[in-house]
């Protein structure tokens, strides 16, 4: 087994710990990242899925977290423009003067007696307030700034006419696979560790323990030993799983998580999804919580509650009372919809990573981060500085990584260096200018591998520019250019993606590879061609096919409320 010297371990392979692994290796340092399972496995996978500056901050008084939110929204739509898109989104609006005394004790910290009863919907003044200061902050020229427009004016999207007199516009951003981030995240500390010699693994359904400074991974399942090395930091990016892990390193202190269960449901209503016009909504439930209501693909994924949660976060599981929470909401604000419990195709539900918090409501805890030293007495599990991360959000997490980084280098008395703000995700170098070119890339590409241009199309929208190179690697067989059951990613990708992007398991592939979960195409003849090819390269025992077929679909029924489609088309 390789000894790995002066390695920085980090626990949690989500957002924040694949962007810190990154950041260490684009400066030099060693990495080794260890998951209990998969990567992009937790709170990650269950976001809104938005990537935005955090405009209610605002009322908190937590305008530095919506300066540094906003930065990062620029920088991302930049840089990972093939998974980060610009999103118009729509506050339909009842009243002019409704909010301002509740926001006034936002901002000054008053908890008044009463204040977890809802107060009037926020009005035209406060929104418009915000927006400005929004737009003002943002200083992204290539976004347009937040308009205002009679709800009969309207003719982007659909409100209620009875409940609404205005919709305020105003631009975010919107990465619909976070998983496919966490991906490009991974795949630059890899070919970054190349360039600067600094050495890079991840080993994920493993876990690592500590005696001293020597760090030993094993398997989770059968506890098979994989490495030992020598850490110079550990950094606990666990996410919810914070004080849990914490726990396991033996290490006493004081709680430091206080997350809240968020739920979501996606729903190909194509009613819903005309009154949206490709835009997404962000409205106020009838309890004063924001909700949003965004396009998703074909569907629409609607979001989210926000309810204390004290379990196990693998645990948590979208309730009936949410859902039906939700379904209310939508057809309150948007007319004409009718949506119902039958309208949903699947659901998900995560606990987000906040700090604990004595506030009287869960919306009041910060978003900001941080990261924890643990010193002192309480911390014997290690005689390396251990560090967790609170906190985090998907926007923030590559300025999260740069200041957790430069924390860590200061630490081990290295000097600070800033490699990422400018540097593209694998799939954002060179991305084409315009539609125009990126459909003259597309056509090219299909012509130059034999493929049909959707089938490129697909490919492109996992890997961006990284397409190019993927398909460059050999040339593809008839096999490889035929479509997985259901869908048009060639055969020879999903090797590809098995062989190159830490694949283990089907539900892998489905969740966080492929994306296959939200594709209402989704059927057992795909589930079982994947499962095929898990056995080719290795990874699945042939007489082990029907049972790990079975698991998947047990838990997409579970866990997500999936039903599989009967429809084989290739």
């Amino acid at each position: 087994m390789p000894d790995e010297q002066g390695t920085v371990l980090i626990l949690g392979a989500g957002i924040n710990g694949a962007a810190l692994a990154r950041e260490l290796v684009l400066g030099g340092i060693s990495v080794v990242v260890v998951d209990t399972g998969d990567l992009a496995s937790g709170s990650t996978s269950y976001s809104s899925r938005l990537i935005h500056g955090g405009l209610r901050y605002l009322e908190y008084g937590e305008f530095d977290l919506v300066r540094e939110s906003l930065a990062e929204r620029t920088r991302l739509l930049r840089q990972a423009p093939h998974l980060v898109r610009p999103l118009k989104l729509y506050i339909p609006v009842s009243n002019r003067l409704g909010g301002l005394r509740k926001s006034v004790g936002r901002f000054f910290g008053w908890n008044a007696r009463g204040a977890r009863r809802p107060g009037p919907p926020r009005g035209l003044w406060l929104v418009r307030a915000g927006l400005a200061l929004y737009d003002r902050y943002a200083h992204d020229p290539l976004l347009p700034r937040h308009g205002t427009s009679t709800v009969a004016e309207g003719r982007d999207v659909r409100v209620s006419r009875d409940r609404y007199r205005w919709l305020c516009s105003y631009y975010d951003a919107q990465v619909m696979f976070p998983e496919r981030f966490v991906v490009d995240l991974l795949d630059d500390a890899c070919r970054a560790a190349g360039a600067t010699g600094a050495t890079f693994r991840l080993y994920t359904y493993h876990r690592a323990t500590l005696d001293g400074r020597t760090a030993t991974v094993r398997a989770v399942g059968n506890d098979l030993l994989v490495a030992t090395f020598e850490t110079t930091a550990v950094v606990n990016a666990t996410g919810a799983w914070v004080d849990r892990t914490l726990r396991q390193l033996n290490v006493n202190w004081r709680n430091l998580m206080g997350g809240t269960k968020g739920s979501h449901l996606v729903t190909a209503n194509p009613r819903l999804r005309a009154a949206l016009g490709g835009h997404g909504l962000y409205a106020e439930a009838e309890d004063g919580r924001p909700v949003f209501i965004l396009p998703f693909g074909d569907a629409s994924l609607i979001g989210t509650t926000d309810i204390p949660f004290e379990g196990d976060p693998a645990e948590a599981l979208a309730s009936q009372q949410e859902l039906e929470y939700l379904i209310h909401t939508v057809n309150a604000i948007v007319p004409d919809v009718d949506l119902t419990a039958g309208d949903i195709d699947l659901h998900y539900c995560g606990v987000r990573p906040l700090p604990r918090a004595d506030r009287s409501t869960p919306a009041e805890i910060t978003r900001r981060h941080w990261l924890e030293e643990h010193t002192g007495s309480q911390h014997t599990s290690s005689e390396v500085p251990l560090y967790s991360v609170i906190g985090g959000k998907l926007t923030t997490c590559r300025s999260l990584a740069e200041q957790a980084a430069s924390t860590i280098r200061a630490r081990l008395g290295l000097p600070m260096v800033v490699v990422s703000r400018d540097r593209p995700l694998p799939g954002g170098t060179d991305y084409p200018a315009d539609p125009v070119a990126l459909e003259a890339e597309l056509r090219r590409l299909a012509t130059a591998h034999g493929l049909a241009v959707d089938q490129v199309r697909a490919v492109w929208a996992m890997r961006g520019t990284r397409a190019a190179y993927i398909l460059a690697e050999g040339p593809i067989d008839e096999a490889g250019k035929a479509n997985l059951a259901g869908t048009h990613l060639p055969i020879a990708f999903v090797r590809w993606v098995i062989r190159h992007e830490w694949v283990w398991r089907l539900g892998d592939l489905v969740e966080r590879r492929l994306m296959l979960l939200y594709d209402p195409q989704l059927s057992e003849a795909c589930l079982r061609t994947l499962a095929a090819l898990l056995v080719e390269e290795g990874l699945l025992a042939a007489d082990g096919v029907d049972s790990e077929v079975a698991r998947t679909i047990k838990r997409l029924e579970t866990h997500f409320g999936k039903r599989l489609s009967n429809d084989i088309r290739t």
